[in-house]
């Protein structure tokens, strides 16, 4: 097993399979005992003392290849050839390493160039691009009763994320990763309080795309979003693991009619106004991805800057507004603020109150002293609703206001991490703020 091909021992193994007729079990078949034995003794990263776990993970692969028994009738062309099948067993034990694939449709947003920064692609999908992207034959294998509708899903534009990831060289911990984690206590109930709803690799890449100014470029009046990202669809190209369900095209948004001659029409009606979208997101470039990131890693985002940001585009209501403020104090607040017995000493502002030193930096950071008034108006409201205060509703034009200065703020962030004479500390750097602006 030295010369990176399948033992004959294993080529004969999956040949036996691909010839069984139907069975309700397949693992508790002699060719299917047979086939686990020949892959544990032809691959010994793929033993386990759980010889049923590693049984789980080899029908899965099975079944991704398409053994022919348990695709329907209909579908007998959808397995590879047996001697394939091998080849590509063989070659998914052996990899050490995979590519992982996060597809975001981007529900009511108008046509947008395509573009590609970094791991990134931005725009439209064709309905062959997007069979690839899904790899649709396998889940045609795994999901037969649930049609992947490439026809509709290809009429939206598509935020596609890609990673490289690591892989366990037991296949048995690829399949069921639960099953093979350490043994410390863990508290099942814990909160952890920045975790995200998307996968990092898709928080990082809608963060990129945030800065831009949607709110701006919006025509959906009581809305400042350009878009809606209702959900993530992920594909490992690892056989071994866990394959999601496709998604149905009825999750999107979609308007629809009747025309003259009583034929049922369905269309989507964007947010955006498309001529300026397409001006404005051509800053999505491999240039604008390095910024992102360089920054990202730098001491001024060790806050959850970028948590709080993205939890604003994904929330709703007073959650959204929130978040939006939270992002600000994230980005330009301090322990110290609070707590006076860690200011440095001499403390030239030590009658300066918490919600005044944020301000203060606001106005430094922007160069905008009207920031501040706007900064006090909105904090005052999220203040009335976190004490539990009577309030009024927060109108359209203070979500919006949120959600802009929120961005500017992240923005300016950005470009502060990628100057060449970058802060080293995100402390000294925001006390430089609050000196050069009283």
């Amino acid at each position: 097993m030295n010369d990176g091909r399948p033992s004959e021992a294993l080529m004969r193994a999956v040949e036996v399979l691909w010839r069984m007729p139907r069975t309700e079990n397949l693992r508790s078949t002699s060719a299917f005992k047979w086939f686990s034995k020949t892959v544990q003794t032809d691959y010994p990263s793929a033993h386990s003392r759980e010889t049923q776990t590693l049984d789980f993970a080899l029908e899965r692969a099975l079944r991704a290849l398409g053994l022919p028994y348990q695709l329907p009738l209909e579908r007998g062309d959808a397995h590879v050839p047996s001697q394939e099948a091998a080849r590509l067993l063989d070659r998914a034990i052996r990899a050490t390493r995979c590519r992982r694939r996060h597809l975001v449709p981007l529900d009511r947003a108008a046509v947008l160039p395509d573009l590609t920064f970094g791991p990134v692609r931005l725009g439209k999908l064709s309905e062959t691009h997007l069979r690839e992207l899904v790899n649709a034959t396998r889940l045609e294998r795994l999901f037969p009763d649930l049609p992947f509708d490439v026809r509709l899903l290809s009429m939206f534009q598509w935020l596609v994320v890609e990673e490289e990831l690591a892989l366990d060289p037991n296949p048995a911990a690829r399949a069921s990763p639960f099953l093979f984690e350490t043994t410390t206590v863990r508290d099942f109930g814990q909160v952890e309080p920045h975790k995200g709803r998307f996968p990092p690799a898709v928080e990082k890449a809608l963060f990129a795309v945030l800065l831009a100014p949607w709110e701006e470029w919006s025509t959906k009046e009581p809305d400042w979003r350009g878009f809606r990202a209702p959900w993530v669809y992920t594909v490992d190209e690892d056989i071994f693991a866990p394959c999601q369900p496709p998604r149905s095209a009825e999750t999107l948004t979609w308007e629809s009619y009747d025309d003259q001659f009583g034929e049922h029409i369905e269309f989507f009606r964007p947010w955006l106004d498309g001529d300026a979208t397409r001006r404005g997101v051509a800053v999505f470039d491999d240039a604008h991805w390095s910024a992102v990131e360089r920054a990202l890693g730098s001491p001024l985002f060790e806050t959850p800057v970028a948590h709080f940001f993205v939890r604003a585009f994904l929330s709703e209501g007073i959650d959204e507004f929130l978040a939006h403020l939270t992002t600000i104090e994230a980005a330009l607040g301090l322990q110290s603020d609070c707590c006076p017995k860690l200011r440095p000493k001499p403390d030239r502002h030590k009658r300066l109150e918490a919600t005044g030193r944020l301000r203060g930096r606001i106005v430094a950071l922007l160069e905008d002293s009207c920031a501040a008034d706007l900064h006090k108006r909105l904090f005052d409201l999220r203040s009335c609703y976190l004490h539990g205060r009577p309030m009024k509703p927060i109108s359209t034009k203070d979500r919006t206001e949120a959600r802009k200065l929120a961005r500017r703020v992240a923005e300016a962030l950005v470009k502060q991490a990628n100057e060449v004479s970058a802060p080293s500390s995100r402390e000294e750097f925001l006390n430089c703020l609050l000196r050069s602006e009283y």
